[in-house]
């Protein structure tokens, strides 16, 4: 098994260096990828590099799971009669997903991750109340607490 796992980095490893060609424009964590391209074109490129790879060393892509956004940060970027697809499988479109814990939305805004964020920490907040309102604890390790708890909630959405 670990000598599969380690065989799965040094192919994600590769197919990473050759797609990012010059610029880095493909993020890997876990078993997420994003890869982005000025066009959607180019983006259909870079998923059918990946679609061969992996299956040519018997993996997968998800056709289930495999969903795009699109940012348009220029208004004269649009791309009409562009399907993106896996092979002939048409990708659905979404105007927002979240992505390691962030709501990334399409329009350019970032009110629904923010809104997100700080329901996480004010849920974090309710169930750290019980010793944050303590007065048994000690003031230094109730701002410990806090810091640790309900602050690193809201900027970096880590819950743990």
């Amino acid at each position: 098994m670990d000598r599969l796992l380690a065989h799965f980095v040094l192919i994600l490893e590769v197919l990473t260096r050759y797609i990012e060609g010059e610029v880095p424009w493909c993020m890997l964590f876990a078993d997420d990828t994003v890869l982005i391209n000025e066009t959607r074109d180019g983006v259909n490129a870079r998923l059918e590099v990946w679609r061969e790879m992996l299956e040519s060393k018997c993996f997968k892509l998800s056709r289930s799971k495999t969903e795009y956004l699109e940012c348009t940060f220029s208004d004269g970027m649009h791309e009409e009669g562009v399907e993106m697809k896996i092979g002939t499988q048409v990708i659905p479109k979404r105007d927002r997903f979240k992505y390691l814990g962030s709501i990334i939305q399409g329009n350019r805004e970032i009110d629904e991750d923010v809104t997100y964020r700080i329901g996480a920490g004010w849920m974090r907040w309710r169930l750290a109340s019980g010793v944050l309102c303590d007065k048994s604890v000690p003031p230094g390790l109730k701002d410990k607490f806090y810091r640790v708890v309900v602050r690193s909630t809201m900027l970096y959405r880590a819950e743990c």
